[in-house]
């Protein structure tokens, strides 16, 4: 029997990965539902290959434009819009697996959606647990929802746990999430004042969007990454840390009580962990090349505190901080840092500012904490107006 799949964000990078696994095992998987934001021709594409029931556009617009083609070519495709119906199509009876893919806190309803409903939730949108974190937790329980990471690092550290949860914390000694120190690893600080748009986006071994392009150059993707796997794998902060590791072979490890390491190896292909968690607990074809030991170069790795780390990724150490905060400061934090990453794109800031526009938001209100989706709304919101504020008065 085919198992039955919502893509949320099937034009973006995740979602487009995810579509090629499936295209590869048409008898194992069949597409239901797709969504997107505003690239009508791909989606377009999308729903010519693999001919889902429903398809939701974030916007009105781009969804009378695809209704249009749609309707031309005489395809049985349901077209709809807004925030309503990408938690309908998330929670669907007849679907089984959700692919989370939707960039940034508007993907939180859905995920929530699909948590509710009990669905095997392959979760590519960090941001459910930074800024979700318990009140996402509680719905993934209440719901008997399956939680399974496809962010790499994540997944990585998936596969290296023993597969028993409740045997982490005794043995398990830390979670050691690899990055790759971006674009800028062994640019000089003094400089990164000057950094583009374009070359922060151009990074050296993955292709990804713009947006956590950006994040992985500030290394903002790794606190992040830090918080949720704080949520996810249940270790306090103190036993996470983080290693540079440019190859980007090594995903990320596990060092169990008796110093032993367990590491999960791979190509930099987002397919891997994409096909893992389609196919878990069973493997399947990713389409990704396998790793050639025999043509690998050194693998290296360097401590944050090594060659002016900590200087040139500062915001790396605000996942540790509101990780200690009162509750909602995640949420605080991930939603400046989408305003910072969204003004310095737009070129409204410098990439320097980047982390001290976040530290400022942080510093500008005290959450109350979160107890369900509207409170979690209400932290973003006011922390985006609060960043919007301080870059219209002037970032020095």
């Amino acid at each position: 029997m085919k198992q039955r799949l919502t893509i949320l964000g099937s034009t973006g990078s995740i979602g487009t990965n995810t579509l090629d696994v499936v295209a590869r095992h048409a008898d194992k998987f069949e597409v239901v539902a797709l969504t997107g934001a505003q690239q009508v021709d791909l989606m377009w594409a999308q729903c010519q290959q693999f001919k889902p029931r429903y398809v939701v556009m974030a916007h009105e617009a781009p969804a009378r434009v695809l209704q249009d083609k749609i309707r031309a070519e005489g395809l049985p495709v349901q077209v709809m819009s807004g925030a309503a119906a990408l938690d309908e199509v998330a929670s669907l009876p007849e679907v089984d697996a959700v692919m989370a893919a939707i960039v940034g806190a508007a993907g939180l309803s859905p995920c929530l959606a699909a948590a509710r409903a009990g669905k095997r939730l392959l979760l590519a949108n960090k941001e459910a647990l930074v800024v979700g974190a318990e009140v996402f937790l509680q719905a993934v329980r209440e719901g008997g929802a399956t939680l399974l990471p496809i962010d790499s690092e994540h997944s990585a550290i998936f596969q290296s746990l023993p597969e028993d949860p409740t045997t982490w914390n005794a043995r398990v000694d830390k979670i050691i999430l690899t990055a790759s120190g971006g674009p800028f690893r062994s640019r000089a600080v003094a400089t990164l004042k000057d950094v583009t748009p374009e070359e922060a986006c151009a990074h050296p071994n993955w292709v990804m969007g713009r947006k956590i392009s950006v994040d992985s150059a500030t290394m903002m993707n790794k606190a992040l990454e830090v918080i949720e796997a704080r949520y996810l794998f249940g270790l306090p902060g103190d036993r996470l840390s983080v290693v540079i590791h440019p190859q980007s072979v090594i995903h990320s490890m596990v060092q169990y009580r008796d110093a032993s390491v367990v590491a999960q190896l791979g190509t930099p292909d987002m397919r891997v962990p994409i096909a893992y968690g389609l196919s878990w607990p069973e493997r399947m074809n990713s389409g990704a090349q396998a790793l050639d030991f025999h043509a690998l170069s050194a693998m290296t790795f360097e401590a944050l505190d090594d060659h002016g780390h900590a200087e040139r990724f500062p915001g790396l150490r605000l996942a540790w901080e509101a990780l200690a905060a009162p509750s909602g400061t995640t949420a605080v934090l991930n939603a400046a840092n989408e305003i910072a990453v969204a003004a310095f794109l737009e070129r409204r800031i410098r990439f320097d500012q980047i982390h001290a526009l976040n530290l400022a938001t942080l510093n500008a209100f005290l959450p109350a904490a979160p107890r369900s989706l509207e409170d979690l709304l209400a932290i973003d919101a006011q922390a985006r107006a609060a960043a919007q504020d301080i870059i219209s008065r002037g970032m020095r």
